[in-house]
């Protein structure tokens, strides 16, 4: 049997936003997302792509239609608003149905439907069945880094007026040689900064690393919501956010690194970048605690 543990909302919302060249949603084993509410609740509104589960005549749960649950990569299951796992609500009978046959932990969203929806209205839809082209075309929001302040994206995504209105985005930094973000403030009123580096194991990010964590703590201590976007999303962005909860956490290069691939599992600094990140360890921790040379980089 698996283990059933919680997941905060940001945690489904990152795996509801991973791409390779289209939506990860689009894969058949990738996500089994369950909603355990009333049927009634379910066509109302829920999360994108979510199926709801059927009860037999006895009460019991039955396993999602159509879906193989042990070969999934991830299972995940909400109701309204159950908070922990010693509630004995819809989402935890669901999750130990589920269990019995999934092969990876089964997660239950903390806070529900309620708790979701409400940070991530725009996730909602009444929508039930997609096709494989409507699964890849789904729009793809940043990765939540740092929940409710801090994000990760690609330049489309920073340059998406969409999105930063439903992100509520207040600053963007762009690191990227593109002119496509100026620095400037935009007409949505986010506050850009663009750092030109290309994504060369010989450019140099590390001199800008104090200037970018200055900017993002002046604005996350107000509560305001900063974007960091490189053109791919995965080495350049990801340096810099690495660099920032290294700065701001104090986390270890390691800790660093590993949160971030778990919000990104396909971000990836180049090595340049890794030594420079390594550099920057040792002027945050007075010391360099980190092995660049393990195979985990």
């Amino acid at each position: 049997m698996a283990d059933i543990m919680m997941c905060e909302p940001f945690e489904l919302y990152n795996l509801l936003n991973q791409c390779s060249r289209v939506s990860r949603l689009a894969e058949i084993n990738y996500l089994c997302l369950t909603d355990a509410r009333e049927t009634q609740d379910y066509r109302t509104s829920h999360i994108i792509t979510a199926k709801n589960v059927k009860m037999d005549s006895e009460g019991t749960f039955l396993l999602p239609v159509a879906v193989e649950v042990d070969s999934m990569q991830h299972v995940v299951v909400y109701d309204s608003n159950t908070s922990c796992l010693q509630e004995k609500g819809r989402a935890v009978e669901c999750a130990q149905a589920l269990a019995e046959v999934s092969l990876c932990p089964v997660h239950i969203v903390r806070g529900g439907f309620q708790r979701f929806s409400a940070l991530y209205p725009f996730l909602r839809t009444e929508k039930i069945i997609y096709t494989v082209t409507e699964l890849e075309n789904l729009k793809m929001y940043p990765v939540e880094i740092m929940a409710g302040l801090l994000y990760m994206g690609n330049e489309k995504q920073g340059s998406d007026s969409s999105i930063l209105k439903d992100l509520k985005i207040s600053a963007i930094i762009s690191i990227t040689q593109s002119d496509v973000l100026e620095s400037r403030p935009t007409k949505e009123n986010q506050t850009v900064l663009n750092i030109p580096v290309a994504d060369s194991v010989a450019s140099d990010l590390y001199s800008s690393f104090e200037m970018i964590c200055s900017l993002i703590d002046s604005h996350i201590n107000m509560g305001s919501r900063v974007l960091i976007v490189s053109r791919q999303g995965r080495s350049r962005c990801s340096a810099v956010t690495i660099a920032f909860l290294m700065h701001h956490l104090k986390y270890t290069l390691k800790e660093a690194w590993t949160y971030t691939l778990k919000c990104k599992p396909d971000m990836r600094p180049n090595m340049g970048f890794l030594q420079q990140l390594s550099d920057w360890e040792l002027n945050t921790m007075g010391t360099k605690v980190t092995d660049i040379s393990e195979p985990h980089f």
